[in-house]
């Protein structure tokens, strides 16, 4: 009697989801420049044709992937203590962008998904919702998201360090700069050295809580759960 064949593994279902994540998980990892309709579909064991039954091009994979990154970001809940709201969803922003530090750059690419219209009209209506005009929701928003984006793009260029880490860079800097030449610079890395637990999320925060202190709604009541009457030009 032959021995019986081993029984065939049902092979994943190939969808829409599954490319994104696929494509996303490769970004992360490889970075952005080095993903292609090719080898996506060689990370999912596909041929490369089959991948366009779910995506249509390049740009339609990478306006799916940052809606992806979107997703994962707490957006805005509208409530009383609207800047706690506010501190949470910048803070959830910037997170996804250090887990996927391509998403920045791809957020001023043109062209909007439903995904990213609901992401920049739920920010945008948490200011109008708190009794901000039209005018200042739209500067407030812009405000936050330069300093989210810009803080991104820092983190993005720079390694990643423990806060100890830093201490140890500075004191290696110190080593090769001449006080008297850049005696401010010799004087912040001292800093650094004698300072404990130093830490870039920190320093996010504080920057990000000045900025919201500094905003005050300008109207006398925000417009509830409905959409905002937009009477006013700016």
């Amino acid at each position: 009697m032959g021995k019986k064949k081993p029984a065939k593994t049902a092979r994943k279902p190939l969808t829409r989801e599954r490319v994104l994540r696929a494509a996303c998980a490769m970004a992360d990892r490889e970075g952005i420049e080095n993903l292609s309709m090719r080898r996506l579909a060689q990370s999912l064991s596909v041929g490369t044709m089959s991948l366009y039954n779910h995506i249509a091009d390049k740009n339609e994979l990478l306006a799916g992937i940052l809606d992806v990154v979107l997703e994962e970001i707490e957006l805005p809940e509208h409530q009383a203590d609207w800047r706690a709201a506010k501190r949470r969803s910048a803070i959830s922003t910037r997170a996804a962008f250090l887990r996927h530090p391509w998403a920045v750059e791809l957020m001023g690419r043109e062209g909007a998904t439903p995904v990213k219209l609901r992401f920049h009209d739920a920010n945008l209506g948490h200011f109008r919702r708190a009794g901000f005009s039209v005018a200042m929701a739209v500067r407030a928003n812009a405000m936050l998201e330069g300093y989210i984006y810009g803080v991104a793009l820092q983190s993005n260029a720079r390694p990643s360090m423990a806060p100890d880490d830093y201490a140890r860079q500075a004191e290696t800097m110190l080593a090769h700069l001449p006080a008297e030449a850049y005696p401010f610079i010799v004087e912040t890395l001292s800093t650094l050295i004698s300072a404990s637990g130093f830490s870039y999320d920190d320093e996010f925060e504080f920057g990000l809580d000045i900025i919201l202190n500094a905003l005050e709604p300008d109207e006398p009541m925000g417009h509830g759960d409905g959409p905002p009457i937009l009477t006013e030009r700016i």
